[in-house]
């Protein structure tokens, strides 16, 4: 299966209130929704959009809930990154410009400095990886929505047509090193994270966090939490129940992590 368009990334949002342009690709942007000024939370949500790292999916399937966030006081950066096929694209390129990125979040001096990760499906999958090791210490925490989290699972059950051999350039045999280095199964979980499913989430399916989880060690920073009666694409439209969900689990890391 794949991370096909859905009512939830096709449903408009505000443009935003800025966009950002950080180098000379065409990925190499973030943008900004403001929250009210009186609403503001002094936090930075920084979004990372799915879609199984292809080049078809982009940043406006997140487009809505960055609204939403700002919306609810959050200062929101929804970022882009190259895909599959793109300049920059595959790995290592995708996983360090989300890290860039999110550096130049970080670096915004019109953004507070307290930062969240929140990403969906592959991007969640890039959202725990920035959790692990020390890419991102800094980082207040991070949610990952429906995530690819295990990529030996995800190549296991072949989804989206192998994405992620596609991805790491190979089998796991063939990319030994991209695949160590990809993969936050393999890695330490070190900054404090939550996962929230879809119940009915046929897209990523369950056994993919499953496995994700059964390979962290007790002392390791991880929640996880289900959101009833959700499917894949719910947990990131603003217009449904799984939101707020969402939103208690942005607000419970912020709160832990203070």
């Amino acid at each position: 299966m794949s991370d096909h368009v859905t009512d939830t990334s096709s449903r408009s949002a505000r443009p935003p209130d800025r966009t950002e342009v950080t180098g000379p690709l065409q990925t190499d942007l973030y943008d900004v929704w403001e929250p009210a000024a009186g609403r503001a939370r002094g936090i930075t949500v920084a979004l990372v959009h799915g879609g199984f790292w292809r080049e078809q999916h982009d940043r406006s399937s997140t487009s809505p809930l960055a609204e939403a966030l700002a919306r609810d006081g959050f200062h929101v950066a929804n970022l882009e990154y190259p895909r599959i096929g793109m300049p920059g694209g595959g790995w290592p390129g995708t996983g360090t410009a989300v890290r860039d990125r999110l550096e130049a979040v970080h670096a915004d001096t019109h953004l507070p400095d307290r930062v969240v990760v929140v990403g969906h499906s592959a991007g969640g999958h890039l959202a725990l990886w920035l959790a692990s090791g020390d890419h991102a210490p800094w980082l207040a925490g991070v949610l990952a929505l429906a995530p690819a989290a295990d990529l030996g699972e995800v190549d296991r059950l072949g989804l989206s047509n192998d994405a992620a051999r596609s991805l790491l350039g190979g089998t796991p045999d063939e990319a030994p090193q991209a695949w160590a280095d990809a993969d936050p199964a393999r890695q330490r979980l070190t900054v404090p994270s939550v996962i929230v499913t879809g119940e009915l989430d046929d897209v990523v399916p369950a056994s993919v966090v499953d496995s994700y989880v059964g390979s962290r060690t007790p002392d390791e920073p991880l929640r996880t939490a289900v959101a009833r009666r959700a499917d894949h694409f719910d947990v990131i439209d603003p217009t449904s129940d799984a939101y707020l969900l969402v939103l208690a689990e942005i607000e419970e890391l912020t709160l832990t992590t203070h």
